[in-house]
């Protein structure tokens, strides 16, 4: 049965382990090597590792390690000189229960042998935390780099994953066959209609090249995508923008905005009889750009379906904006859903 070691003691262990060699060596090196040496400094190993064990429980308890880099070494210096108090008390007291006393110690007042002791063992103890804070804070470092890179990692692929939802192969089968059916009826309007398909096919590429765009590149991607969409419907889809110009300098995730669109056509107009209304909105609240995306229909039929593009754009603005941005849908009336994005401003 293997039996692994914490690496806190491995370290622990092995740092006074040599320390203990190291001193042992030139002890007898330099001919200072006697029963009471020995003793003393086997008191002093001990009560070093037992006091430095204790100071790592109060700096993990306290979170100290936790607060800025200020106060982290303000602390500290604050834990090394009381442990090292306590250590040079308890390496007094146990040097003398146990007799290991030198012949100069008996004369000397206990104060001043008890400071001696807690000046020997700050040094020690200074030295181990400071080993111990430079450990932690390029562990901690590196863990920040690697979770940053995880979490790029993780948006890339989910923007691949929406990408791929967005070339919709129905999409494209009924764009062709309303291109085809203007060709003869129409050749003018069915060139920009071949114009507008292009364009979306090429901002789905060129996607993942970017993590923002600019609103009115993203607006214009969308006006291609509903233009498109209009050939089919006709009349049965009314398309109203409401925009203020000033929020078409900001940048949106690509793509997200033509997502909350087609979710608004494919749930809520194509299953109308009559049809109805896209209403795009995009505005300034307080800190937040407003994107409003307002359909006519029910938000059960949305919600009853396993749609990619909702759990998709509550994902990606988690990842890309954590708690500051926010996502929400919702019925206005009877007849009416409306999509709710608030990006937080550049």
């Amino acid at each position: 049965m293997n039996i692994r070691i914490p690496r806190y003691w491995m370290f622990q262990l092995t740092g006074w382990g040599l320390f203990f060699f190291i001193n042992l060596f030139f002890a007898i090196t330099f001919d200072r090597f006697n029963k009471i040496f020995l003793g003393r400094f086997l008191v002093f190993v001990f009560t070093g590792i037992a006091f430095s064990h204790w100071m790592r429980y109060i700096i993990i308890r306290k979170d100290i390690l936790g607060s800025t880099v200020q106060k982290q070494l303000m602390q500290l210096v604050a834990v090394t000189i009381v442990f090292s108090l306590l250590a040079g008390i308890t390496d007094t007291v146990i040097v003398g229960l146990l007799d290991l006393k030198h012949k100069e110690e008996t004369r000397r007042n206990i104060f001043y042998v008890i400071s001696s002791n807690a000046l020997n063992a700050s040094f020690y103890f200074a030295l181990w935390n400071c080993i111990y804070f430079i450990f932690h804070y390029v562990d901690k470092n590196r863990k920040q780099q690697f979770d940053t890179l995880k979490m790029e990692a993780l948006i890339r692929e989910l923007e691949l994953k929406t990408i791929k939802s967005h070339i919709n192969p129905h999409f494209i089968f009924n764009a062709l066959n309303s291109i085809r059916a203007l060709i003869d009826e129409n050749p003018g309007r069915a060139r920009n209609a071949v114009t507008g398909l292009s364009n979306i096919l090429r901002s789905s590429m060129q996607a993942e090249k970017h993590e923002t765009v600019s609103f009115e590149k993203e607006l214009s991607i969308v006006k291609d995508y509903l233009a498109l969409e209009h050939i089919r419907f006709e009349d049965r889809l009314v398309v109203e923008y409401q925009i203020d110009e000033a929020t078409l300098s900001q940048p949106v995730p690509p793509m997200m905005l033509q997502t909350l669109v087609e979710n608004a056509i494919k749930h809520g107009i194509s299953k109308q009889i009559k049809g109805g209304t896209v209403r795009i909105i995009s505005s300034f609240k307080g800190r937040f750009h407003e994107l409003v995306i307002q359909n006519t229909g029910r938000l059960s039929g949305v919600v009853n379906e396993d749609g990619f593009g909702l759990s998709a754009t509550r994902s990606r603005l988690y990842l890309m904006f954590g708690e500051r941005a926010a996502f929400d849908i919702r019925e206005v009336n009877e007849s009416m859903v409306e999509a709710v994005i608030h990006l937080p401003l550049a």
